[in-house]
C-alpha cells in the first residue's frame, strides 16, 4: 500500500530524508490539492489530489529522477536550457528527433560531437536538482510514494546522494524566503530603465539572463516570462532580482484589458483561490505514524 499524505504535515524535507535514511527506491508523486470542504484534525481544509505536478524516482535512498508539469524535461530542453545546445540547434534536434529517447538521442549528440558525455550527466543532473529543489518550498499539496516504481528505461537517470540536496535545499529555502519577500507578485511586468544600452555596456550575462532579458515587455508579466523560459518561480526570481539590483530592469504593473485585470494577475484570480497565511504547526502524532509508515514499506 502506497503511503499518502499531505506536504502540510510532512514536508518534503522530510521526505526526502527519510528516503535516504531508509535507503528506498520508488516514486514520489505530488498532486494539485483539491479542497473538499471537510476539516481534518487540525481544523484544516481536507486536500484531495488533483492532477499530477510533480514526480520524484529514488533508488536505493538516491535521486535519480525529478520531473515537473508545465516544465519540458526532455534532453533536447534540458540541453539548451543549460547552454549547450543554441536555440538552432535544439529546434532543428527536435524536428529531426521526435520519436527518439533521451537514451538514444544523448548516444546520437555525443557521436556527432554537439555535446560530451559530461554535458549530458551535468545537464540532467542540474534539472533534476531545480526541480528538486523549487519542490522543497511547497507546503499544501496531497503527495503518494510508491515503494518500488522507477520511470521507463527510456530515461536518463543520475544518482544523487541526498544528504547534499537536503542541505543546500533548505539553504535555497532561507533565499526563496527573502526572494519572495522582495518580488511577491510574479504578475507583476518588467520594462527597461532610460538609456538601456548605456547601463547594459560592459555588463556580462548568463545564457539564462539573456533569455529573460529578450522577453522583457511591460505587456509579458515575470511569471509569463518564466513559462516561456521553462523556468521555476525560485530561478526567475532569483535572476529578476540581480537585473534590478544592477538598474538593468524595473519593475511595473502589467497593462489592463479593456478596463479589466491581465490574466494571471491576483486581482483576476482573487475568486478562485485564496493564498494561505502561514504553514499551520503539526503534531508529532501525525509525523511520527507518518514516520513509521514510511519505514514500514
Amino acid at each position: 500500500m502506497p503511503l499518502q499524505g499531505n506536504l502540510r504535515n510532512f514536508s518534503t524535507t522530510q521526505l526526502l530524508n527519510l528516503i535516504n535514511l531508509a535507503g528506498k527506491t520508488g516514486t514520489l508523486t505530488i498532486f494539485e490539492g483539491i479542497p473538499t470542504g471537510e476539516k481534518d484534525a487540525m481544523q484544516e481544509e481536507k486536500m484531495a489530489p488533483g492532477a499530477e505536478r510533480a514526480k520524484v524516482a529514488f533508488k536505493a535512498g538516491k535521486l535519480i529522477f525529478a520531473a515537473m508539469q508545465g516544465q519540458d524535461g526532455n534532453l533536447v530542453s534540458v540541453l539548451n536550457k543549460a547552454g549547450k545546445l543554441t536555440d538552432d540547434q535544439a529546434r532543428i534536434i527536435r524536428e529531426r528527433a521526435k520519436n527518439t529517447s533521451d537514451k538514444a538521442l544523448a548516444m546520437l549528440l555525443i557521436n556527432a560531437n554537439y555535446v560530451s558525455q559530461n554535458d549530458v550527466i551535468n545537464s540532467v543532473q542540474q534539472h533534476t536538482l531545480d526541480v528538486v529543489y523549487n519542490l522543497m518550498s511547497w507546503n499544501k499539496e496531497p503527495f503518494r510514494f510508491e515503494d518500488g516504481t522507477l520511470p521507463g528505461s527510456d530515461r536518463i537517470m543520475v544518482p544523487i546522494d541526498l544528504e547534499n540536496v537536503i542541505i543546500e535545499g533548505s539553504r535555497r529555502l532561507r533565499e526563496v524566503d527573502e526572494l519572495v519577500k522582495h518580488l511577491p507578485n510574479l504578475d507583476m511586468a518588467l520594462k527597461f530603465p532610460e538609456n538601456p544600452k548605456e547601463k547594459f555596456q560592459g555588463i556580462n550575462l548568463s545564457v539564462e539572463e539573456w533569455r529573460v532579458v529578450s522577453f522583457i515587455n511591460p505587456k509579458n508579466t515575470i511569471r509569463q516570462i518564466a513559462k516561456a523560459n521553462n523556468m521555476s518561480e525560485l530561478e526567475i526570481r532569483r535572476i529578476v532580482y540581480g537585473l534590478e539590483q544592477a538598474g538593468l530592469v524595473e519593475m511595473v504593473k502589467p497593462p489592463s484589458v479593456d478596463g479589466k485585470p491581465a490574466p494571471g494577475t491576483p486581482q483576476s484570480r482573487m475568486q478562485q483561490r485564496r493564498q494561505q497565511a502561514a504553514k499551520p504547526q503539526v503534531q508529532r502524532a501525525v509525523v511520527s505514524k507518518l514516520i513509521d509508515k514510511i519505514r514500514s514499506i
